[in-house]
C-alpha cells in the first residue's frame, strides 16, 4: 500500500513494522534487557491492536486475542522457554478455533492432503530436531494451527503461507535444542520468519473480514 496510506490509515501496522525492525537490529545492543523484551513484544502486540481497530465481528476479536497471546509469548520466552511455549500453545489453540469457524468451501484433495501433512509432520519434525517429547506435543498444536489455517477460507497465499512461516521459524528454534547445528542461521532467521508469518496472518484475516463490510470502514 502507498506510504501515505500506511501512515494515515494503518498506523498500527506501521508501528508493528517499526517495532519489529528495531528489535531485530537492537537486540544485541546493551540498551537494557527489559526495554528489549518490551520492544520485542510490541511487534505483534501492535498487530493485535490492528485487528481490533480494523477488523469486524467476533473473528477479529479472536484474532486480536491470538496476537496478544503471541506477543506475551514473545516476551515470556525471554524469561523461561516453558512459559513462552505455554503462551504460544494458547495462541495456537485460539487460532485453530478461528480457522475452524471459517472453513473453506469444497477444498480439493491436494489441499486436504497438505493439511494432513502439516498436522502430522510438524510434531514429528519438532521431535526429530529437539529430541524432546514436550516440544513434540507443542508441535502438535503448532501443526494443528497451520493445518487449520491452510483449510480456512482466508487467503492461502497470505494466511496459509504465514502459518507455514511460523512453523519454519519454530523448527529453526528447535534445531538449537537438539543435535542439528545450523551455526549462526537461527540468530538471523528466526525473528524475520516468525514476524513475517504473523504479519501475513493478521493482514490476511483482517482484510478478508473488512472486504465483507465495505460500507463500515473503521478509523485505524
Amino acid at each position: 500500500m502507498p506510504k501515505r496510506a500506511l501512515i494515515n490509515r494503518r498506523p498500527w501496522l506501521l508501528a508493528s513494522l517499526i517495532a519489529a525492525v528495531a528489535y531485530y537490529f537492537l537486540r544485541d545492543n546493551p540498551i537494557g534487557e527489559v526495554w528489549l523484551i518490551v520492544l520485542k513484544g510490541m511487534g505483534v502486540a501492535c498487530l493485535a491492536f490492528y485487528a481490533m481497530r480494523r477488523g469486524f465481528g467476533p473473528d477479529a476479536q479472536i484474532l486480536a486475542v491470538v496476537m496478544l497471546f503471541s506477543a506475551l509469548g514473545d516476551m515470556g520466552i525471554e524469561f523461561d522457554i516453558a512459559l513462552g511455549g505455554g503462551l504460544f500453545f494458547v495462541s495456537h489453540v485460539l487460532a485453530s478455533w478461528l480457522y475452524l469457524r471459517n472453513p473453506r468451501d469444497n477444498p480439493v484433495s491436494l489441499q486436504k492432503a497438505l493439511a494432513v501433512v502439516l498436522l502430522l509432520a510438524t510434531p514429528a519434525i519438532s521431535w526429530l530436531l529437539s529430541g524432546d517429547l514436550m516440544v513434540a506435543l507443542y508441535g502438535l498444536s503448532l501443526g494443528g494451527m497451520a493445518a487449520c489455517a491452510w483449510m480456512s477460507r482466508f487467503p492461502r497465499y497470505r494466511v496459509g503461507i504465514g502459518a507455514v512461516l511460523f512453523v519454519i521459524s519454530d523448527f529453526v528454534i528447535f534445531s538449537r535444542l537438539g543435535a542439528f547445528d545450523l551455526g549462526d542461521l537461527p540468530h538471523y532467521l528466526i525473528w524475520p520468519l516468525y514476524f513475517a508469518g504473523q504479519f501475513m496472518i493478521a493482514t490476511g484475516v483482517v482484510q478478508t473480514l473488512g472486504g465483507e463490510h465495505p460500507g463500515r470502514e473503521k478509523a485505524a
